[in-house]
């Protein structure tokens, strides 16, 4: 379904959302963008349709937020929405999916509730923007999306994600393999923000899920080199005194293309990567131990900083 879709909204998406390169960007030919339609269409349509089948409900405000945020991705893809309108709305959606959480859903019972459910809020707007800077370069949200999502699905089958989680991450994967021959270098088709804003409220609603069914270390590990670039970006940018939310050439996978990397090496370390991350969120699930879940901790950051640095050092012609 996602791939029938972004096929047959290709000639649209040429006409009226057309992504021109400019001094910041990884492409250097005018790009269609959008392609995000297709896959969240094909997500929803079909994590529904299977909860239906299933006898499984998706929370209603996850649905609704979802399709929001999607709708604002579309408008500033279109006509580019002022960032105080983008991120109130991005807070809206994200609180929506929240605070409609039953009370018992929780990560540190010593906190109230409200702030533990503000904390919450805030790490999932940051986490929706960061899944949309992140999206900068070709198959780039399909590395990180895939094996974070096989892992979910994995998760389902061993007992440790509600069943809700499972159906959205399933089918999540499997629209981002329907997108994914078109956005292989040199892409033919991007996300857009309709694709990659709502891709990350769904993948962030996927691992609060995980977190809140008490495997907080998993829900960490697999989207730590997300985090990490974005995040270690961004504090860089506030120390500079940056404009921090204006388009950059910073991240180090952006940093990677400029210090010599092709954009398919690239990938493959960042695929490769959240292979490992996956490996070891997977062994703090099936482990009981809390020496092995630090122990995955810090094994994930070690190979998360090693990528970073490679990412930072010039390349030999």
């Amino acid at each position: 379904m996602s791939a029938l879709i972004t096929w047959t909204s290709r000639p649209l998406l040429q006409r009226y959302a057309l992504a021109r390169p400019n001094a910041r960007s990884s492409h250097r030919m005018p790009t269609p963008q959008g392609a995000g339609i297709a896959v969240i269409s094909a997500t929803l349509v079909v994590g529904l349709a299977w909860a239906v089948w299933a006898n499984v409900a998706i929370p209603p405000a996850l649905v609704v937020a979802t399709v929001v945020i999607a709708l604002v991705g579309f408008a500033d893809d279109i006509v580019s929405l002022p960032v105080l309108v983008r991120l109130v709305l991005q807070a809206a959606c994200v609180g929506a999916v929240v605070f409609t959480a039953p009370d018992d859903a929780r990560i540190v019972p010593a906190l109230p509730l409200a702030l533990e459910r503000g904390l919450i809020v805030f790490a999932g707007i940051w986490f929706v923007n960061l899944v949309n800077f992140m999206d900068g370069l070709d198959l780039m949200t399909v590395a990180e999306v895939v094996p974070v999502t096989a892992a979910l699905a994995l998760f389902g089958l061993l007992g440790e994600l509600s069943w809700p989680a499972v159906l959205i991450a399933t089918a999540l994967c499997g629209a981002m393999f329907g997108f994914a021959p078109f956005n292989k270098p040199v892409a033919k088709v991007f996300l857009g923000d309709v694709g990659s804003l709502p891709i990350g409220l769904l993948l962030g609603w996927c691992l609060l899920e995980l977190a809140w069914r008490g495997e907080p270390a998993a829900a960490l590990l697999l989207p730590a080199y997300y985090l990490a670039d974005s995040t270690i970006t961004l504090f860089r940018r506030i120390a500079r005194r940056e404009q921090f939310w204006s388009a950059h050439r910073s991240h180090f996978y952006q940093r990677a293309t400029d210090n010599g990397f092709t954009v398919p090496r690239v990938i493959r370390d960042v695929f490769a990567l959240n292979l490992v991350l996956a490996a070891l969120a997977i062994l703090t699930v099936c482990s009981g131990s809390m020496t092995l879940k630090l122990l995955a901790l810090v094994a994930g950051a070690i190979a998360v900083a090693f990528v970073l640095q490679r990412f930072s050092r010039p390349q030999a012609s």
